[in-house]
């Protein structure tokens, strides 16, 4: 039940990053489940292993390159699922970090996301 939650609050996020970014467009709630899934396969799949590969950067960027690499899978799966659009690159990472942000302050209000007690 928390992961059809999660997967729903996930399709809101980007239903609101097109108010946000004019290069960012969602054709409707059907079109974002399907996008907030094929996210979420992306970053489980495809995400662990570019961050290994690309840990000497990463290392000399002190992490920052992490941005790179979400933008380029948020524009990656904008290219092949139709009516998600991202314009580039930039808008691409833009709308990255925001979705991130936006899909945490909802699973925290929504779902009261806290870190385990400790006895």
């Amino acid at each position: 039940m928390i992961l059809l939650l999660r997967w729903a609050i996930n399709a809101l996020a980007l239903l609101v990053l097109p108010y946000i970014f004019d290069s960012i467009q969602v054709e409707g709630f059907y079109t974002a489940l399907i996008t907030a899934f094929v996210l979420g396969l992306v970053n489980a799949l495809i995400r662990p292993i570019l961050i290994v590969l690309t840990l000497p950067i990463n290392i000399l960027t002190l992490g920052l390159f992490t941005f790179v690499i979400n933008g380029l899978l948020f524009w990656f799966v904008a290219s092949f699922v139709k009516g998600f659009y991202v314009a580039g690159f930039w808008p691409a990472v833009g709308g990255a970090i925001v979705y991130s942000i936006i899909s945490w302050a909802l699973s925290a209000l929504l779902l009261g996301d806290r870190p385990p007690a400790r006895d």
